[in-house]
């Protein structure tokens, strides 16, 4: 009987992480991303997607007058930023009451590497400027700095 049971917890012991898979603490890696370069533009938002791996910041990219910029098709340029978990990102005052759509801000971000217009996050963080493109541009000097981490910090 003892011999039935060890054989038993062992199995149990053995299997569980099969049915109960460690989470990850990241769902993807950084490679598609080319963290050797960095843009920085300043956007409306049109679009803020909440999700538990990252959330995105879909915008189009304005001049430092607030005026849509246009692509090579004469189409208003249309940009989209990854940046942490909605919780995470949360603690730090960025939710979709902070961020409503038609907000003013500014992003530094490292681009995909196949062109897509999509990035994410740099240390610098994002300026949030309002409703309006304040006088001289969407700065730090013009608005409020989230998600800003100090270099080396994880």
């Amino acid at each position: 009987m003892k011999l039935l049971f060890r054989s038993l917890l062992q199995a149990t012991l053995c299997s569980a992480p099969l049915v109960y898979p460690a989470q990850s603490q990241a769902h993807h890696s950084f490679a598609m991303y080319d963290l050797t370069l960095h843009k920085t533009f300043t956007g409306v938002l049109t679009r803020f997607i909440v999700g538990a791996n990252h959330s995105d910041f879909i915008f189009d990219v304005v001049d430092d007058k607030g005026a849509p910029v246009k692509s090579a098709d004469g189409k208003t340029l249309s940009w989209g930023v990854e940046t942490g978990p909605a919780v995470a990102i949360a603690r730090q005052g960025i939710t979709v009451e902070s961020f409503p759509i038609g907000t003013v801000f500014t992003v530094t971000l490292s681009p995909l590497r196949d062109g897509r217009n999509f990035g994410t996050l740099q240390d610098s963080g994002i300026i949030l400027c309002g409703a309006t493109m304040p006088a001289g541009g969407c700065t730090k000097e013009t608005g409020k700095v989230y998600l800003e981490r100090s270099k080396g910090a994880p």
